[in-house]
């Protein structure tokens, strides 16, 4: 019997919205137990600012260059490959992939791709290399079609909420502030999707084998929009207890100082003639948001995230109670993260900094694996998950499928990791890491504008 994986991703999460990180208005004692007893990585970047691309990147291990997925809306090739089918090939693990996928376009009522199709089919996997794959969306009704295996599960269960659904991608005002695609959601905590997720994931485990290899991709819809957490839970941030964000420029002046100093579409964004098509609703402008409108947003968003957080103790405590938490190595990150007020903006979009490309990123090695805890400052990247993932089960990267070379002996995964707790990483002697950085000239940002890092698993940007 051998290690267990436990994958839990979300959707345009902030490295700053966990406690672990520094958030002092959102509640994540369960998220930050694994960071504090785990591998916290505080400079890990994605490969794309929106969904489909770095989705992608997580799946196969490959940059967008590789993979092809360049933009939301471009599908992954159906023989891509899978971290997921590379276990079950290589070390018999059992697959499974609950929640939120999006390898292929997500609104597709023709059903010409196959991800969207299984819901209709009744089909639960195996597909692209998990043995069972149930999908969830941001929303559950699109025009009054079901959205993935979620949305065909709400409707027939109550039809009502149903088609009660806030809608997606439109930037309607909402809410207590009439701020863009927000809403006091009606709709029983038992029935939102985060729950659902939870219930699905403890579901799953307690059919395993108690012997069984397992890996589980649990991935939250949430925090991404529309931002209609249930009506029931807003009472954990009131928005109105909230501060503007620092990153957001105080005056419309400031603003617009700041915005012409960047590349031409930042500033056309903000007055509306620029189409942020891949990041949100084609019908919002950001100049319209007023500062209660962002405080609204964030609370909600922090409501979101206390959610997930809740999900995630409960699904710790059906692996616990297996008897499988010594041997369960447990990873938590995010496809890209959210501007949430910074710049005057919300959603995403191809704005290169750290609200969007700097990701919470922990790792909690499986106990009986005696990894000692630590802070890593070395830049890390969503492709490094596949080839973590393979280190943890004792295999050898598939380099001739992911475009990376094998792990270098002396970097051998987690016995590399023994180093005192808070230190800061150094780069391993066969790595090689060019990080471009760029500050913003009114000091509100530096990002990286291009990280390169040589093939490793997270492990080895400790050793």
């Amino acid at each position: 019997m051998g290690r267990k994986i436990l994958f839990i991703t979300t959707d345009q999460q902030r490295f700053d919205s966990l406690g672990c990180n520094g958030n002092p208005f959102c509640r994540t004692p369960n998220i930050d137990a694994l960071a504090r007893t785990g591998i916290n990585y505080v400079r890990a970047y994605n490969q794309n600012t929106v969904c489909m691309p770095a989705r992608s990147t997580m799946l196969t291990g490959q940059y967008v260059r590789t993979h092809g997925v360049f933009a939301n809306g471009v599908p992954l090739p159906e023989d891509a490959p899978s971290f997921a089918q590379y276990l079950k090939d290589k070390a018999g693990y059992k697959t499974a992939l609950i929640g939120k996928a999006h390898f292929e376009p997500a609104f597709d009522p023709a059903f010409k791709y196959r991800e969207n199709a299984r819901q209709r089919d009744g089909d639960y996997g195996p597909w692209r290399g998990f043995d069972y794959a149930v999908h969830a969306m941001h929303t559950a009704n699109f025009r009054g079609q079901p959205v993935g295996h979620y949305g065909r599960w709400l409707k027939a269960k109550n039809r009502e909420v149903f088609d009660a659904w806030p809608p997606l991608l439109n930037a309607a005002p909402g809410g207590d502030t009439g701020a863009p695609e927000t809403s006091n959601h009606a709709i029983p905590r038992e029935l939102y999707h985060t729950d659902w997720l939870a219930d699905l994931a403890v579901e799953w485990l307690g059919s395993l084998d108690a012997d069984e290899d397992w890996m589980l991709w649990l991935s939250f819809p949430d925090p991404h929009h529309p931002w209609d957490p249930p009506a029931s839970e807003l009472s954990r941030c009131d928005w109105r207890d909230l501060p503007l964000p620092d990153g957001l420029p105080r005056s419309e002046e400031e603003l617009r100082k700041i915005l012409a100093q960047k590349p031409a579409h930042w500033l056309a964004y903000y007055d509306g003639t620029f189409a942020n098509i891949e990041g949100g609703p084609m019908n919002f402008t950001p100049r319209q948001l007023s500062h209660d409108n962002i405080r609204e947003i964030n609370a909600k968003v922090h409501v979101m995230n206390e959610l997930v957080d809740d999900a995630v103790g409960r699904v710790m405590a059906k692996v616990k109670a297996r008897g499988w938490d010594a041997d369960t190595d447990v990873l938590f990150t995010t496809d890209h993260g959210e501007l949430q007020g910074d710049f005057g903006f919300v959603y995403k979009g191809p704005f290169h900094v750290d609200a969007l490309m700097r990701l919470p990123f922990i790792w909690r090695p499986a106990p009986n694996a005696k990894v000692a805890q630590a802070i890593v400052e070395q830049p890390v990247e969503q492709t490094d998950l596949a080839a973590t993932m393979c280190a943890i089960a004792g295999v050898a990267q598939a380099s001739n499928r992911w475009n990376r070379p094998t792990l270098p002996p002396q970097c051998a995964p987690l016995q590399a990791l023994h180093r005192r707790p808070g230190c800061k990483a150094r780069p391993c002697p066969s790595a090689t890491t060019v990080h471009a950085s760029a500050r913003f000239a009114n000091g509100i940002a530096s990002f990286p504008v291009m990280v390169f890092t040589s093939a490793r698993s997270i492990a080895t940007a400790y050793c």
